[in-house]
């Protein structure tokens, strides 16, 4: 695993925000600071856990997203919110952690 970034829930429109609508959310782009914050802005009707609209979660890149999931509690299954990516989410202690797998 290797740090990727931090998602923090925000209310807030922030400069640079990118929207998937397929997710209903505006995000930024974690590189764009040099403390990989990626700032996440939910739309009402967005269909992700509640969990994630409101808890800051950490991201690590994996090599085998898989084996990463294997015996966790999976709070969005694997996806693919841009080409190349796939996601997930998992719940570890309370609180989301995200795993990016990228081809």
């Amino acid at each position: 695993m290797r740090f990727h970034h931090v998602g923090v829930p925000t209310s807030e429109p922030r400069p640079g925000e990118s929207y998937l609508p397929d997710l209903k959310l505006h995000c930024t782009d974690h590189e764009a600071n040099p403390f990989g914050v990626q700032w996440m802005r939910y739309d009402e009707d967005c269909p992700l856990p509640e969990i994630v609209k409101t808890s800051p979660h950490i991201a690590f890149e994996v090599d085998d997203l898989a084996a990463e999931l294997e015996g966790r509690q999976v709070l969005i299954p694997p996806n693919c919110p841009s080409p190349g990516v796939t996601v997930a989410f998992v719940l570890f202690q309370g609180l989301p952690v995200e795993f990016l797998e990228f081809s």
